[in-house]
């Protein structure tokens, strides 16, 4: 596989690097052209507007989250393991750039950028749909719509405490998701069993009804 820098690798790059220094606000498309000895129009081939250098960064995090699954031993592992080291990565790709990555956040946020908020969403959906492949959540129907509401949750959660998390080795974040995955694990183990049980309590009627005797 060829893993050799592109030149939009090598836009992000500057732009990340530009930002840590200028704010993400601040931070212009001219400005990594111009550090990059490059043409605007080169620049709008690889990235049409700013926030897509932003996407782009998210982008880092899902391959590396992807990644994870390739690890030796990875299957073997407990399903809640493996949900933890793919969010986790995933973080650990942002935390280089936390700060720029809480600016980029709130540049979507601004009452202005309806339109980015609306991409969020379906970044939300698409992030947490390849976090269910990686971790190889193999599940369907009902118990698929639920397992990836419950990990959306527990993925909101502990991103939002990533980022303002200043412990050792994301510690706090670690401790946190730790626990939003046991809670996780419990409610579906329930939400499951219970659904479980009132189809057989159904079934069980349904053979003891007297026009069926």
């Amino acid at each position: 596989m060829n893993t050799a820098p592109s030149q939009a690798d090598d836009i992000l790059d500057k732009a990340l690097e530009l930002g840590e220094t200028a704010g993400w606000n601040a931070l212009r498309l001219h400005h990594v052209a111009e550090a990059l000895h490059l043409s605007l129009d080169e620049i709008r081939t690889r990235y049409p507007q700013k926030d897509d250098l932003a996407e782009a960064w998210f982008d880092r995090a899902d391959q590396a989250a992807l990644a994870v699954s390739e690890r030796d031993g990875f299957l073997a592992l407990p399903e809640r393991t493996r949900q933890s080291m793919v969010i986790m990565t995933w973080l650990d790709t942002l935390l280089p750039h936390r700060r720029l990555t809480r600016s980029m956040l709130g540049y979507k946020l601004e009452p202005g950028h309806l339109h980015l908020q609306a991409l969020g969403i379906q970044r939300i959906s698409r992030t947490v749909q390849w976090f269910m492949e990686a971790a190889q959540l193999d599940v369907q129907g009902l118990q698929r719509i639920a397992t990836e509401s419950a990990l959306t949750t527990t993925y909101l959660a502990t991103f939002a405490r990533w980022l303002l998390d200043d412990s050792a080795d994301s510690r706090d974040t670690r401790r946190l998701l730790d626990g939003a995955l046991s809670q996780q694990e419990k409610f579906l183990a329930t939400l499951f069993r219970q659904t479980k049980d009132s189809k057989q309590d159904d079934t069980s009627n349904t053979g003891n009804h007297p026009a069926l005797q």
